[in-house]
């Protein structure tokens, strides 16, 4: 069990809180509650930095939906963080085009650099996590990586130092 699971879980959606109130304004733009989702998800994942079994069950009670359809919705999409992970969440496209012009040894050029030694674990200091993705859609433009929301092209591993001195 991480520290973080022991942790009692805050809502993010309380009454009157900033979230349940961007919450609220975006129902109104939605058909359904359900359609929501998506969004909501997403506030839960900015405000916590991944969305754990308790914060579905809040989103699935907020949005009047069942918990196992938020989960299920959550195990979908590989954008949705099941456990803790870094201050800098590190993407690589491996797939083929990008394998070919060098993506493991970026890969290997990250783990090195950030201390994470394997894929999907966290960093010591707890900065970074780096992950293989499939396809980032810039096979032109290989080795694409993502930190966070930022997209980088056309990534070396003797670029890895100097892109990771320029995170805060």
């Amino acid at each position: 069990m991480s520290h973080a699971h022991a942790e009692q879980y805050a809502p993010v959606f309380t009454t009157g809180s900033a979230r349940r109130t961007e919450l609220d304004e975006l129902l109104t733009r939605y058909p359904t509650k359900m359609a929501a989702l998506l969004p909501a998800l997403w506030m839960v994942q900015h405000e916590r930095g991944w969305v754990s079994d308790e914060a579905m069950a809040e989103v699935a009670s907020v949005l009047d939906l069942t918990p196992a359809y938020v989960k299920g919705v959550v195990t979908f999409y590989t954008m949705y963080h099941q456990h803790p992970v870094g201050r800098h969440f590190i993407q690589i496209c491996t797939t083929s085009p990008c394998n070919v012009c060098g993506a493991e040894a970026v890969v290997d050029a990250f783990l090195k650099h950030t201390g994470c030694f394997e894929l999907g674990q966290t960093s010591p200091d707890g900065k970074y996590t780096v992950i293989e993705v499939e396809c980032l859609g810039a096979c032109g433009f290989a080795t694409p990586i993502m930190i966070n929301e930022d997209f980088i092209e056309s990534v070396t591993p003797e670029k890895v130092p100097e892109i990771l001195s320029g995170l805060a």
